[in-house]
């Protein structure tokens, strides 16, 4: 059996050229950029609450990097160094030691794509869990929050919500989605894309942005309670794909698209004067991005249906001690 060191060395020790000293000491060294600030994010992924046991490990460590990009995404951040720790149950570094070179395959395949440079972590033995901590570099006084919606801007999301949601339904046996369905899903679920230029992009066209991790209502809702608005959003606006567009009447298919999680997308709020930009902006990095609703004074998020209406719900969306 691989010791905790093998372990590091085999599978996850790489010289740094953009860290001053990485893997192999009792910290990490790192010289941030004059004028810069720090965006520093954590992320905890546990085996049977956020992944499946038998899930890909070259898809689980991409998404265990994916979902912290998200964060730096969100603030407009570009990422730069990761810290990984990992909680390894014994008889898996015993009889799978395949699950180990999956796992840092995938991680390392998103890691190169944005140049990020794992510097340090953690690994034990336990209950499989997977925690990462993710540093990124933003102008000072640049960085897109959560608290700085204005009023009267327009809501806008990325891409495409409530796939990852879908797809875990149906594979929780919620519903039953065919084969070619449940294959367009997946990826949202298992491979997500993080927005990570489009939120570079997005400083100085944007007041407020927030990646959708834990649902449409519950991540907008974020920005309204800390911003000290309200907010309406037209239900036949949220963009989705056609498979769920195609269920879109059935109550938990309309929680996938309020409350489901696990999009990855980003949510920002921006003045009217910008919409063409963010028009251009979405054709040159061909992302789809679509204006859904508006920013006003008040507290709280109003969803309208076709008619205009305000719909009730109650889609509160993800939360580690309630779902």
């Amino acid at each position: 059996m691989c010791s905790e060191f093998d372990i590091i060395h085999r599978y996850f020790r790489r010289s740094v050229s953009d860290a001053v000293l990485g893997i192999g000491d009792d910290a990490a060294l790192i010289a941030p950029t004059t004028g810069i600030e720090l965006a520093i994010s954590t992320d905890t992924l546990v085996r049977g609450k956020h992944f499946f046991p038998d899930t890909d490990p070259y898809k689980l460590g991409y998404k265990s990097l994916a979902v912290n990009l998200s964060d730096m995404a969100a603030m407009g951040a570009k990422p730069r160094w990761v810290l990984l720790t990992l909680t390894l149950p014994e008889d898996l570094v015993k009889q799978n030691i395949a699950w180990l070179s999956g796992f840092s395959d995938g991680f390392f395949a998103l890691a190169d794509l944005y140049h990020i440079e794992l510097i340090g972590g953690d690994t034990t033995a336990g209950a499989l869990n997977i925690g990462i901590q993710i540093i990124g570099e933003v102008a000072a006084g640049k960085a897109l929050r959560r608290s700085d919606a204005k009023l009267d801007d327009d809501i806008w999301v990325s891409g495409k919500i409530g796939d990852a949601a879908l797809a875990l339904q149906h594979e929780l046996g919620q519903l039953t989605l065919h084969p070619a369905e449940i294959e367009q899903c997946l990826p949202a679920l298992l491979t997500p894309t993080a927005r990570v230029e489009l939120g570079q992009r997005l400083i100085g066209l944007a007041h407020s942005a927030i990646d959708i991790s834990d649902g449409l209502m519950a991540d907008l809702g974020h920005i309204l309670a800390t911003s000290g608005k309200a907010a309406w959003i037209n239900m036949t606006d949220i963009p989705c794909s056609s498979v769920l567009a195609k269920y879109r009447q059935q109550s938990v298919v309309m929680n996938c698209l309020l409350a489901g999680g696990d999009d990855y997308e980003l949510c920002f709020t921006a003045p009217k004067i910008n919409r063409r930009k963010i028009e251009m902006l979405s054709t040159e990095l061909a992302i789809p991005l679509t204006r859904i609703g508006e920013i006003y004074p008040g507290e709280g998020l109003s969803v309208k249906d076709a008619q205009g209406n305000a719909m009730t719900l109650e889609t509160p969306g993800y939360d580690h001690f309630r779902s």
